[in-house]
């Protein structure tokens, strides 16, 4: 019987001559080695739940069968599991489809399993879905939020922003925005206010969204959650973009509580003339920042009906600052709904930046837009699994409140020599790592919790 070679590296590199007594050698001969080891934490956590297969479901699958190697459900998680660890590019998936750590997460043994996809077959997964998948996509995106709670609450807060998303080619409804000076698009992201937890990330052409499409697009999420969760309570929070006339029709036809921001137009401006006058004879007395909270109830000349209106005079150095909220909260008084319920919509912008620069979801580089779509709800994938294993595995940790960047640096970022042998795979995590006991505690806490 013929052994088999395993071909070495005999070149070597002979470095630090001038900072130790003895050369430091360096060559590449270590083995299979990852440094990505983390990820099998994450990964551990993923299958327990189920969340790459129940997104997967809705993926027709329109590849005939006699020329598949590689499976939607491997192909998800070997490109969600990239994002993951910081490889957003689609090219990455060429050097990293022989990664021992990427194919045991995508189901592959780390040495005899065959290669993980490249980038050519990710390219084509990407342009497939149809509308009607993408549509099926985000109500599973929907579903798994659903599913990380226990039980229905009794209230919920969606709060909903857009953000810019920089384009550099030639994509499908990439237009000017004047506010941000370039081409871009403008995806929609809603997050549940008093969690984190992403509900739905809906990329749209870049100028500013309509009340009839920012009322298209809550009808969907409200009403599959309501399918669920009948009598929980909804209240939609978001800035004076969505305060609208159009949004507020549709908030109270479908029984939604709502606190938006508004904008000051002068009549708006004349009601609230008594609260900014308070505001300044308190800073003349004291020459020190005041605040007067208010109320009063207006009606727009589009508006069926007066409305709430709350109102913060604010008088500094500078001069008034003035803020104006609408919404159909009865009970609060005016402080609280502006302090206490509106002003908490500002952990959005953390949660954005974590979907948005962490996991780098603004890589909406394909030509189609659908294939962006579907770009973007990959992202909000790895935003759901990664935010799932912090909330639950990382919990009694000291990384309960860090944020996906500082996770992924700390404790995905692992090196780890693999070893397969017939009765097992084993992995050697590095004798001085720092964090040894945060994941002990993560992965005792996520065995104990499953």
């Amino acid at each position: 019987m013929r052994e088999t070679v395993v071909e070495k590296d005999t070149k070597q590199m002979t470095l630090f001559k001038d900072l130790f007594h003895k050369p430091v050698e360096i060559d590449f001969n270590g083995g299979e080695i990852s440094s990505d080891a983390g990820l099998l934490f994450i990964a551990q956590h993923e299958r327990k739940l189920g969340i790459v297969n129940h997104f997967c479901d809705s993926i027709t699958d329109g590849r005939h069968p006699s020329y598949i190697t590689h499976k939607i459900t491997e192909l998800t998680r070997q490109r969600v599991f990239q994002i993951i660890a910081g490889y957003s590019d689609g090219n990455d998936s060429d050097r990293l489809r022989k990664d021992p750590v990427f194919k045991m997460v995508c189901g592959e043994l780390p040495k005899s399993g065959k290669d993980l996809a490249s980038q050519p077959t990710f390219s084509r997964f990407e342009n497939a879905p149809s509308r009607t998948d993408l549509y099926r996509m985000g109500l599973a995106i929907i579903d798994r939020y659903v599913a990380s709670k226990k039980r229905a609450p009794k209230r919920i807060t969606l709060d909903i922003d857009d953000t810019e998303d920089i384009t550099h080619g030639h994509q499908q409804l990439s237009f000017f925005n004047a506010f941000h000076g370039d081409f871009c698009y403008m995806p929609i992201h809603v997050y549940d206010g008093d969690t984190g937890d992403l509900i739905m990330s809906v990329l749209r052409p870049g100028k500013r969204p309509s009340g009839k499409e920012i009322a298209m697009i809550l009808k969907h999420i409200v009403s599959h959650i309501r399918k669920s969760w009948p009598k929980t309570n909804i209240t939609v929070r978001g800035d004076g973009n969505y305060g609208v006339s159009d949004v507020l029709d549709f908030c109270e036809s479908h029984h939604l509580q709502y606190v938006f921001g508004f904008t000051g137009y002068a009549p708006v401006l004349k009601k609230a003339k008594s609260f900014i006058r308070e505001a300044r004879i308190r800073y003349q007395k004291r020459h020190r920042l005041s605040r007067c909270y208010g109320e009063f109830s207006y009606k727009a000349q589009i508006w069926k009906k007066s409305r709430r209106v709350i109102v913060k005079a604010e008088h500094n150095e500078k001069g008034p600052n003035v803020r104006f909220v609408v919404t159909s909260l009865k009970r609060p008084c005016p402080k609280t709904v502006y302090k206490n319920i509106y002003c908490r919509r500002g952990k959005m912008e953390l949660w954005i930046k974590e979907h948005k620069v962490h996991l780098e979801s603004d890589r909406t580089s394909c030509s189609s837009f659908q294939a962006n779509q579907f770009r973007l709800f990959l992202h909000s994938l790895a935003y759901q699994i990664l935010h799932s294993f912090r909330m639950h595995n990382l919990e009694k940790t000291g990384f309960a409140k860090s944020q996906f960047n500082s996770i992924r640096l700390h404790l995905i970022k692992i090196g780890a020599r693999i070893l397969e042998k017939s009765t097992c795979v084993k992995v050697h995590l590095p004798s001085s790592f720092v964090y040894q006991d945060d994941i002990r505690i993560a992965y005792g806490y996520g065995c104990r919790s499953g």
